[in-house]
């Protein structure tokens, strides 16, 4: 049995789909403006990467011009989420489990804040931490290490659970702790983890 989880927000405990439409517009008609620079072909392209990847990944990526960049760093600094959510339905066999449990989760920290109490999940976790790029240079990794040293983990007596191979998992596999790669839609079956599924569900096996 695992001492700790730790696990991911976006796409992990929620599906970012079910409120881009309504979070994003304002971004997604910025986005729209850009055809010309980075071109038309990779405007739908882009729109996808943002319900996966932190923003900045997404305009270096995608190159965006530093106006660019900034500009979409403005519109989404100050957003917040305001209508009803809901996390994955498997979530709950996660959420009711005895152990301890953090959140780790990349994103601008009032929008991230936004989402964790419109879910209701704050009380689900030890400690919550948001990787905000436009505040820290911390990474996952980083905050990862913390917690194992605030609290005398070791690696083995950890499990992180995400929905990026290159983000949280990765960061996870190169400090030696087990990871869990929730993947619905079988976007990453190539991918190195300790364990995989479609089901959140099947999480609660790996740490209990």
């Amino acid at each position: 049995m695992k001492k700790a989880i730790i696990l991911d927000l976006d796409n992990t405990i929620y599906p970012v789909s079910s409120i881009s439409e309504n979070l994003f517009s304002v971004v997604f008609e910025f986005v729209d403006s850009l055809a010309e620079e980075i071109g038309t072909e990779e405007i739908e392209k882009v729109k996808a990467e943002m319900q996966r990847s932190p923003y900045q990944q997404v305009a270096k990526k995608f190159n965006f011009s530093e106006a660019a960049k900034n500009k979409g760093l403005d519109l989404l600094k100050d957003l917040e989420y305001v209508l009803p959510m809901q996390p994955y339905e498997e979530y709950k066999h996660i959420s009711a489990t005895p152990i301890d449990k953090y959140l780790v989760t990349t994103g601008f920290t009032k929008l991230q804040w936004s989402k964790i109490r419109l879910l209701g999940i704050e009380g689900d976790f030890k400690a919550i931490h948001i990787v905000d790029p436009q505040v820290s240079p911390e990474t996952k990794k980083d905050i990862f290490t913390m917690i194992m040293n605030n609290n005398n983990y070791q690696p083995e007596e950890l499990l992180v659970i995400g929905d990026d191979p290159e983000s949280e998992i990765k960061a996870a596999a190169s400090l030696g702790i087990d990871t869990f790669l929730f993947d619905p839609e079988d976007r990453h079956t190539g991918a190195v983890v300790t364990h995989s599924s479609k089901s959140l569900k099947d999480a609660v096996a790996t740490f209990m």
